[in-house]
């Protein structure tokens, strides 16, 4: 397969993402785009020149002039057009997170096997360039057995109504919104461990807060401040059968002084904090070394980023490579986000290696 011809289906504002990030790439023709709203759809044609427009994604999956898709919208509906896509024989790159209960990720799971079709769950930080230098030092044993990571990403208001605050369609806020990716990547860079157990929090005390003046953010397409049935914060500690842990709190809304971003891993030898920006903790000679490698970006490159996990993609629709998200990856991580939720409702911990 020279050309891989690519339908988009969602027009919500992460399409824009993919569709540039496919438009700057000589391997692809963006054929078709699919949305709700028919009208939207067909701006996004006339942005990018694509030829052929639906407001029904059965019609865009059943056209010969598709070979793979990319599914950019509700999280409620990703199983299902993720399962009719393979169904059809097109390959599929589906957004975080792959869908929103662990039934429907088996069924997704399924459906790959059945059908011989790539489908690669959009954890685009995993892509990321800082994430290619850090997992080089990993991956040669420089930081040695990786045993505590922690994961922080915190709005203080960033709720983006909506959809996002809708949990029938969302599936939760900002645990399973952006928690997921810090969470997903974390456990990527420790080496995937399987999880024992969570202990999760989760909190509903601020809403969108729509009524704060002066201050400007991301806001739905469909946003509405009367709409909120999804979680401001939480936080969960996560424990793996190899006795490593992971701590991680996230929110859309919260009394913070500014909004932040911190990640980072340790290990036996050495530990990084990849955000605000890489930087590498090492020891030689009995002194502690920190090396900042010096990249274009030293924190999460937004754009770059989605060029290099659509080229990814691309090549995995060609034949080539093998598949950094992989559809098993993502049903492990909606195990873990519903026992977070689980852990928070009940208020207890939540065992995942069969125990009690």
């Amino acid at each position: 397969m020279e050309i891989v011809r690519i339908g988009l289906i969602g027009c919500g504002s992460i399409s824009d993402a993919h569709l540039q990030a496919y438009a700057s790439n000589p391997q692809v023709r963006l054929t078709a785009v699919c949305d709700l709203n028919e009208e939207r759809a067909q701006q996004t044609a006339e942005k990018y020149g694509i030829a052929d427009v639906y407001g029904d994604y059965r019609e865009l999956l059943a056209s010969a002039e598709v070979d793979a898709v990319s599914i950019c919208t509700w999280n409620n509906s990703h199983a299902a057009i993720s399962i009719d896509a393979l169904h059809a024989g097109k390959h599929v790159l589906c957004e975080k997170p792959l869908c929103k209960t662990v039934d429907e990720a088996l069924a997704i799971e399924q459906a790959v096997r059945e059908s011989g079709r790539v489908l690669q769950v959009g954890y685009v930080r995993r892509h990321a360039s800082n994430i290619e230098v850090l997992k080089r030092f990993i991956d040669a044993d420089e930081l040695g057995e990786l045993y505590y990571a922690k994961a922080s990403l915190i709005r203080r208001l960033g709720n983006p109504g909506g959809w996002f605050a809708d949990e029938e369609r969302s599936g939760g806020g900002p645990l399973i919104d952006i928690g997921v990716h810090v969470i997903d990547l974390c456990w990527y860079l420790m080496g995937r461990p399987k999880v024992a157990s969570v202990t999760g929090n989760t909190y509903r005390k601020l809403g969108n807060r729509s009524n704060i003046e002066n201050f400007s953010y991301y806001q739905a397409a469909d946003f509405d401040p009367s709409v909120n049935t999804v979680e401001d914060m939480a936080n969960a500690l996560i424990r793996f059968e190899n006795g490593a842990s992971l701590a991680v709190d996230v929110s859309f809304s919260l009394h913070a002084r500014k909004d932040s971003s911190q990640i980072a891993v340790f290990g036996e030898r050495g530990g990084a904090e990849i955000e605000p920006a890489l930087s590498i903790v090492t020891e030689r000679h009995n002194t502690i070394l920190n090396i900042d490698p010096q990249l274009s970006t030293p924190g999460f490159d937004f754009v770059d980023s989605f060029k290099r996990e659509i080229n990814h993609f691309v090549d995995l629709c060609q034949g080539k490579g093998t598949n950094l998200c992989p559809v098993e990856d993502g049903v492990d991580m909606i195990r873990l986000l519903n026992a977070i939720y689980r852990s928070a409702a009940e208020g207890r911990e939540i065992r995942l290696d069969g125990g009690e």
